[in-house]
């Protein structure tokens, strides 16, 4: 395998399937055999999951509920989230541990970094949730900030793309694809597809990025065996 350890970043929207709203447990399913594939082969797995199919502040806006308190919702949609991510993994035969940054002792054990490398040292997935635990911080800014801590080898930037381009694909059909960028290229050119304070946490660690498709069955695999299928960003050298 090309990584030992791996940070899996997914957005909420991931397991809304058809939904409008909520868990769509079909999709869910399907996401933790994936992952359970690669933790077969001996690949350690740190997840940090959003919470945009239950909560997300840009979407209310027009509550008049004030930003740090939206932010605390959503931080609680990525524990509600983690939670159901965690019996799905446990349903298929994994042991998996939830960590979280907000204290909630009767669901989710508390984030502390020397116990979730020794879940990891033994075989477990562990579910990093809460985000940061403060508002203004997205979930890609905790999956850098996580990713650093337990020492992983790559940030896997599960996405609805098969990589990074250079404008929205979806609306311009001579929209690029990047097989590689450095840390200072998508600073500079100022690239929507992560938070900059999460590139920018990567870059001084040189930890590097990779953006893929997750839509498409077996790509996590692919990714962990090596293949080119989406956009590597940064490492070592950059």
């Amino acid at each position: 395998m090309k990584y030992k350890r791996i940070m899996l970043k997914l957005s909420g929207e991931v397991l809304l399937g058809g939904k409008q709203s909520g868990i769509d447990h079909e999709v869910l399913s399907s996401l933790c055999k994936e992952v359970g594939e690669v933790v077969d082969l001996g690949v350690q797995v740190v997840i940090v999951i959003g919470g945009g199919n239950i909560w997300r502040y840009r979407d209310h806006v027009d509550t008049g509920i004030e930003r740090v308190t939206s932010d605390n919702i959503g931080m609680l949609a990525t524990i509600m989230n983690a939670v159901a991510m965690q019996s799905s993994f446990e349903k298929l035969g994994y042991i998996c541990r939830v960590a979280s940054s907000i204290d909630v002792p009767q669901i989710a054990e508390p984030y502390l970094r020397r116990r979730v490398v020794r879940h990891l040292e033994k075989g477990r997935i562990v579910i990093c949730a809460g985000g940061t635990g403060n508002p203004f911080f997205t979930t890609d800014s905790a999956a850098a900030l996580r990713a650093l801590e337990t020492e992983c080898d790559v940030l896997l930037k599960a996405t609805k793309v098969d990589g990074v381009y250079d404008k929205d694909p979806k609306k311009n059909s001579d929209a690029k694809r990047f097989d590689s960028l450095s840390y200072q290229q998508v600073l500079s050119m100022d690239l929507a597809f992560m938070d900059q304070s999460a590139v920018s946490l990567c870059k001084e660690s040189g930890v590097p990025i990779y953006v893929f498709d997750l839509q498409k069955k077996g790509n996590i695999m692919k990714v962990i065996k090596g293949e080119n299928i989406g956009t590597t960003i940064g490492g070592k050298s950059s």
